[in-house]
């Protein structure tokens, strides 16, 4: 009976899914006690690999599943689901002659400089793309009302193409959404087992092909989102649960379950903000101000920066090969991980990726029936994995399997077995140096001046070899890096992003209009936040886009909103923005506001991370294994649980536990601290 129990304990559940692992980071809110788990998915059976990690949880840590009072969800679902081009097949209604909007994009090339760049094929091919006459003004005004047969053509010629989806784009819509609106409706009476989003509801901001192009990741992975929340919901439900499941979302905040089974695009970096949440109250808690992230999973590898403690955030974000234009973490991914498939071309030339094993079957090397050779087979033929059970021991590395299947790689290509598996690593890294070199140079650091933070399942067996080859001088890998995104979501506000386009110069005759915007955002930024259910303070956050007269992009400019009736003091924060990221500032130059944005964020919990007092600790090496480093070496094992606080070794050495595994190459030292973390240095690069 309820009545016999013991008093109610609180716990609040961070649970992240990649492509191959969901992760589990649970707090008991009135002991402190934190337990983690993790358990492969199971993409045949979506939402079961959250019954087993409840049940799991409940039968380890005592977790009782109706005193979760905090469930919040992460999940790669979608930008995998783009990675991997499995979306929906969708058609475009836009207006006539502008067919070719997203053929055109921006007429930019990918990298100018290389002379196999080619760009993506776009997810809506020109053949599903319909032109109807309809056209609003610049103004916001109708000067021509969609044509009801024109609609009645386009939609019988999307059916005829089996599309899942149509997606409205019309000009304009920023000003006013009801054209896309009563398109949509024509739409649905015609066709009502097909989904339709318009562009306006999905992101109102001004520019055709950015709005478009966001309108249009968000039908890509609608069907797989959607069907993946519901079998979620359903689970929650059947296990007791009773807190509303939240997501996390790409602005690194959280949103109910409901909100992102229609606004899929705000989770696209659900996963990976999650994890850059995470990392970045790791490394206040460490006292870490600068710190680059590199998240990998069994499908992608993920990278960002935190500055003074705080995520970075920004528009355009890539995903894969396309640009996602709603404020998010700035991510940047790419599809390499842990499961990324080796192969050798036509041509006979060695590649890894984009494809996946995932968990099923996985690896090779985890004897889940996987045949074909991955990065993680890789590790293990060199003997940095396979050591010790992985994932809480619910995976042991059969080497064996590893080695047929690297091994059949390795007779296509006439070279050794070791010498392939690195091989496979080699690549493995230079596609993630490439996209780190790529992030920096954009954001204009030098990466000397942070520190590498990895995490997920494969963060750390690649991170020190990745530092290295970088020149960074310090990394520092989390006591359970297998589970810092879910941990995002355990730290995670309630955010929402709410936006007005404005378009006009700033003048004293502005400020009315920004300040009547302001009230309109500021109204639904709390109602949105009531909605979820958030009974707090509400943090509400200013900003706008905003550049020179002339300009063709704008950068955002942090106001207060105080300052809407002064326009002197914009411009001035304007000015100074200008100057800190272009060294360049006219003080006499006309300004314009583009768009008035706000962020409503509502805050989350602040536990209090476990330390211990300094000290020195002897680092015992559990026995010692062969690595090939060319030739084999024997070299040092250590398992986490015997590293105190104070243990220091040095590379090349390898260190297991229950959710990863940390690999050090050699020229590195290590030592734990007072937080459990442990934190390299490499050889002849200090910061002391």
């Amino acid at each position: 009976m309820d009545g016999a129990r013991p008093p109610r304990e609180d716990w609040k559940l961070g649970v992240d899914i990649g492509g191959t692992f969901m992760d589990f980071c649970a707090l008991e809110v009135n002991s402190g006690r934190i337990a983690t788990l993790k358990v492969l998915t199971t993409p045949d059976d979506p939402g079961a690999e959250l019954s087993d990690g409840l049940a799991f949880l409940g039968e380890r840590d005592g977790l009782d599943a109706r005193d979760i009072n905090r469930f919040v969800h992460g999940t790669t679902v979608g930008i995998n689901t783009i990675l991997q081009a499995k979306g929906a097949r969708l058609a475009m209604i836009t207006n006539q002659g502008f067919e070719d909007v997203i053929e055109l994009a921006r007429l930019r090339m990918p990298d100018m400089y290389s002379l196999f760049c080619h760009r993506a094929d776009p997810l809506i091919p020109r053949d599903r793309i319909f032109g109807i006459p309809a056209r609003l003004s610049a103004q916001g005004q109708e000067t021509r009302a969609p044509d009801a047969a024109a609609i009645a053509g386009a939609v019988a010629k999307a059916r005829a193409a089996n599309v899942d989806g149509i997606i409205v784009s019309l000009l304009h819509s920023w000003r006013d959404g009801q054209q896309e609106a009563d398109v949509k409706r024509h739409i649905k009476a015609m066709a009502p087992d097909v989904f339709v989003f318009t562009s306006s509801e999905v992101w109102p901001v001004i520019r055709e092909y950015e709005r478009g192009c966001t309108a249009i990741l968000n039908g890509y992975v609608h069907p797989r989102v959607s069907g993946y929340l519901a079998a979620l919901e359903a689970r929650l439900s059947q296990r007791n649960v009773p807190a509303r499941p939240l997501l996390t979302k790409s602005n690194g905040g959280v949103m109910s379950a409901a909100d992102g089974r229609e606004n899929c695009v705000s989770m696209l970096l659900s996963g990976t903000a999650s994890g850059v949440t995470g990392a970045a109250w790791l490394a206040r808690q460490a006292g870490e101000d600068r710190v680059l992230t590199l998240d990998i999973g069994g499908t992608s590898a993920d990278i960002a920066l935190i500055v003074r403690g705080q995520p970075q955030y920004g528009t355009g974000e890539l995903i894969g090969d396309f640009p996602l234009y709603i404020p998010s973490v700035s991510v940047s991914s790419i599809a390499i991980g842990g499961g990324s498939i080796a192969s050798v071309d036509d041509f006979g030339v060695l590649r890894v990726g984009p494809d996946s094993a995932g968990s099923t079957p996985g690896p090779a090397c985890y004897g889940r029936g996987g045949t074909q050779p991955t990065v993680t087979d890789a590790m293990a033929v060199c003997g940095w994995l396979g050591h010790s059970e992985l994932a809480y021991g619910q995976l042991r590395m059969d080497r064996d399997l590893a080695l047929e299947a690297v091994g059949m790689l390795a007779d296509r290509l006439g070279r050794p077995v070791q010498e392939t598996a690195q091989a496979i690593l080699n690549i493995a890294l230079s596609e993630m140096f490439v996209e780190v070199e790529k992030l920096a140079s954009r954001e204009g650091v030098d990466l000397r001046e942070f520190t590498l933070m990895p995490f997920g399942g494969g963060g750390p067996m690649l991170a020190a070899f990745l530092a290295r080859d970088l020149g960074m001088r310090k990394l520092l890998a989390p006591r359970r890096p297998g589970v810092v995104s879910a941990l995002g979501g355990l730290v995670a506000d309630l955010r929402g992003d709410f936006i007005r386009t404005i378009f006009a110069p700033l003048t004293g005759a502005l400020c009315a209009r920004l300040q009547a915007s302001y009230r309109a955002l500021s109204d639904e930024g709390q109602s949105w936040l009531v909605g979820q259910g958030h009974t707090g303070g509400a943090d509400l956050r200013l900003s706008a886009d905003m550049r020179y007269v002339g300009q063709s992009y704008e950068i955002e400019v942090d106001l207060k909103s105080d300052w809407l009736s002064d326009p002197a003091q914009m411009a001035e924060a304007f000015h100074a923005t200008h100057l800190r990221m272009y060294d360049f500032v006219d003080p006499d130059g006309a300004v314009e506001i583009v768009n008035l944005r706000l962020a409503a964020i509502g805050a989350g919990p602040d536990p209090v991370m476990p330390s211990e007092p300094p000290g020195e600790a002897r680092a015992q090496a559990a026995r010692r294994v062969p690595v090939y480093l060319a030739p084999v070496r024997d070299i040092p094992l250590y398992e986490r649980e015997a590293l105190g606080c104070g243990a220091a070794f040095t590379g090349p050495a390898i260190v297991t536990q229950e959710d990863t595994t940390l690999t050090l190459p050699e020229g590195c030292r290590a030592r734990v601290d007072q937080h459990s973390n442990i934190v390299v240095h490499f050889e002849g690069r200090t910061d002391d």
